[in-house]
């Protein structure tokens, strides 16, 4: 069963995943759904984690490997509406200072439009 929305926007692509990810089919559906978007050629991705309540170090590493993925191949990957206690991961581990995260999907969406223009 699926537990996550796919959908496109121009060339931006969104992922939301849903529930916890926590190392389990959640995750690795994620993790399938990014190698399948690199292999794609997809430059521009929006993971909007509005509907995920909980991550693990697995789905941490997960999200880290796809950002340096879209990094390695020029492209650029964003989170979006990050609950406040996934935030607090990301300070701790001091990854707020590798990912770009935006506090809704429209902003990191039109985060991209900014960078195409400068």
């Amino acid at each position: 069963m699926s537990t996550m929305k796919s959908r496109q926007v121009g060339s931006i692509h969104i992922l939301t995943p849903k529930g916890y990810l926590t190392g389990g089919e959640e995750t690795e559906e994620l993790e399938r759904a990014i190698k399948q978007l690199g292999e794609e050629n997809n430059k521009h991705l929006v993971i909007n984690l509005s509907e995920t309540q909980h991550l693990n170090s697995t789905a941490l590493g997960v999200l880290i490997s796809a950002h340096s993925n879209y990094t390695r191949r020029g492209g650029h990957m964003k989170l979006a509406a990050v609950d406040k206690r996934i935030e607090n991961i990301f300070v701790i581990t001091k990854l707020s200072l590798v990912f770009d995260v935006y506090p809704t999907e429209e902003q990191a969406i039109a985060s991209f439009a900014e960078r195409e223009s400068v």
